[in-house]
């Protein structure tokens, strides 16, 4: 039966052979056919988005969008994968000593540093002004990131003359030439955010600084500020003990008012008007605006000096003390002034100094001239009355009330009141709790600063408490410690005493209308408890006030008889 079957199913075998090789010829040619079809419909769109990239004026600008929004997420995406894999690789690990560890953190800290410089580099825009203020966090940051970043402060990308006559046409409607008589190509200064230019009007022949904003910011902020926010996001989710989000948070409130030139004129103009009564102490200059729109601002040209070169200020005969002493009355009056604007960006590049001959407004012989008033905040009243009641119970070393008053306006808790109290007066913890922080800081108060900042949970505690404190005290700490930097810079002769006494009057005038205020509220006017808290008000007023007058009486009796 076998043999009988076998030619049979020798034939069948044969047959299905057969059938199964032609079957998968036929689904290898049909694959064959899907790939050639695959291919001619890939090679179709990428033919027409050439085509329509070449010749149709939409399709061009949207296909170079989407070309350069994925370059924008990829770079961010990159470096940060890289950077979240280093850090979590070295803090993970195990070291034998806490100095093998340190140094493992210092090489981490310096990879990645170098690495967002490149991210930052790369996509340019509002990552500029990123950069900047990290560079500037010197009391949150470890060095190897603020010192990494410090190319950023000069290295803002120029926007071509094509590019801002364009804007030109697109906002104004006009050419650079049909408003300008002379326009300078090249700008006198490049901030992450817009470029100066020195030009003169066609119709007055005055000279004019023309601030134009970066063209391209326009189309990039939204996505380079959603960016910004999802990495500092992943980073609260991967490092809690590290909360950044505060900075995220704070670009996002602070980017799109300084893109509003209208606004910056809008705060410049204020302030103008306010401290034209001022001069005498603050010597202060704001150029005149002559138009503002969104992207453009027109002003009055001033030129000058930054205000740390102290050449300039010798070969001029300019005190080094003087300066000071305006620029304390400056940014005192605006943090401790109901209602009055605080300017929050009061960095070296946005102050200047010129030799002036005095007169009856201005008896200095200089001006301290103020730029880029687009950063501006307004502290409540109770806010600035509890901050001024902080700083005098600091100068009084009264540590109940210095912490009561740091819970009110900065709602720090128990445990976080040291720190905070060493933040805010950049001195160590011991010294300002305990000690005159009028008194210049010595070497050995830098070292055990830096030897925190490197070792323990400093690092960690402070970034609790900026997360945790309102943004508006968060700029105010910013202000703070660029008018204390830039104090440093110029080298007073003085020290920072006489300061810390011109704000100890700012402090005191704020105290007095809040005393006066509820003397009002508690008592009927004219009756004897009103009179008793008026007088009480005012005799520490006075006290506080006349510390001042007798320091400056007390210098000129040494300079003059001893």
């Amino acid at each position: 039966m076998i043999r009988l079957l076998s030619p049979q199913l020798g034939r069948l075998n044969v047959s299905s052979c057969r059938f199964a090789s032609s079957s998968t010829s036929r689904l290898g040619r049909q694959k064959i056919i899907k790939w050639s079809r695959g291919k001619i419909v890939f090679g179709t769109i990428v033919g027409a988005g050439f085509i329509a990239y070449e010749t149709n004026d939409n399709a061009h600008n949207l296909l170079r969008h989407l070309f350069l929004t994925s370059k924008r997420i990829g770079v961010v995406s990159l470096a940060t994968i890289r950077c979240f894999h280093q850090y979590k690789k070295t803090l993970d690990a195990t070291y034998e000593t806490p100095e093998a560890r340190s140094e493992a953190l210092r090489a981490c800290h310096q990879f990645c540093a170098t690495v967002t410089l490149h991210a930052l580099e790369s996509n340019r825009g509002i990552f500029i002004k990123l950069g900047q203020h990290i560079g500037a966090l010197t009391y949150l940051l470890p060095p190897e990131w603020t010192e990494t970043m410090v190319p950023l402060q000069d290295q803002c990308p120029q926007s071509t003359m094509e590019e801002i006559n364009y804007m030109f046409k697109q906002d104004l409607k006009t050419d650079i030439d049909e408003m300008f008589s002379e326009f300078d190509p090249n700008p006198i200064g490049v901030a992450s955010l817009a470029q100066v230019h020195v030009a003169r009007l066609r119709d007055t022949q005055e000279r004019v600084a023309v601030k134009c904003q970066h063209p391209t910011l326009k189309e990039f902020v939204p996505l380079d500020v959603m960016l910004t926010q999802t990495v500092f996001n992943l980073m609260d989710i991967v490092f809690p003990d590290y909360p950044l989000v505060w900075l995220g948070d704070e670009l996002q409130s602070s980017i799109f008012v300084e893109l509003d030139f209208a606004k910056e004129a809008t705060n410049a103009i204020s302030t103008a008007d306010y401290f034209h009564n001022y001069k005498k102490e603050t010597a202060l200059k704001i150029p005149k605006v002559i138009s503002a729109h969104r992207r453009i601002l027109v002003m009055e040209y001033v030129s000058g000096n930054r205000l740390d070169d102290v050449t300039y200020l010798d070969e001029h005969r300019i005190s080094r003390a003087e300066v000071s002493s305006c620029l304390s009355h400056i940014f005192n009056n605006m943090i401790f002034t109901p209602n009055v604007g605080l300017h929050c960006d009061p960095h070296g590049g946005n102050l200047a100094i010129r030799s002036r001959s005095p007169s009856k407004s201005n008896p200095h012989n200089f001006e301290i001239i103020l730029f880029d008033h687009g950063l501006y905040r307004y502290p409540n009243t109770q806010l600035r009355r509890d901050y001024a009641h902080f700083w005098l119970s600091l100068l009084d070393h009264d540590q109940e009330k210095m912490k009561y008053y740091a819970k009110r306006f900065a709602k720090i808790d128990d445990k976080q009141f040291p720190l905070f109290a060493a933040v805010i007066t950049g001195r160590s913890i011991d010294t300002a709790l305990n000690y005159d922080i009028s008194k210049p800081r010595s070497d050995e108060e830098i070292k055990t600063m830096t030897k925190s900042l490197i070792n323990g949970t400093f690092l960690v505690d402070l970034m609790s408490i900026l997360a945790k404190i309102p943004a508006v005290v968060l700029l105010i700490l910013k202000t703070n410690d660029l008018t204390r930097h830039l104090d440093e810079c110029l080298q007073n002769p003085l020290g920072p005493e006489r300061t810390f006494l011109i704000m100890t009057q700012y402090c005191a005038k704020t105290v007095y209308e809040e005393a006066r205020e509820r003397a009002n509220i508690d008592f009927p006017r004219w009756s004897p408890m009103w009179f008793w808290k008026e007088f009480l008000a005012f005799c520490v007023y006075e006290k506080r006030k006349n510390q001042l007058l007798f320091y400056d009486f007390a210098l000129w009796w040494k300079r003059k008889f001893i």
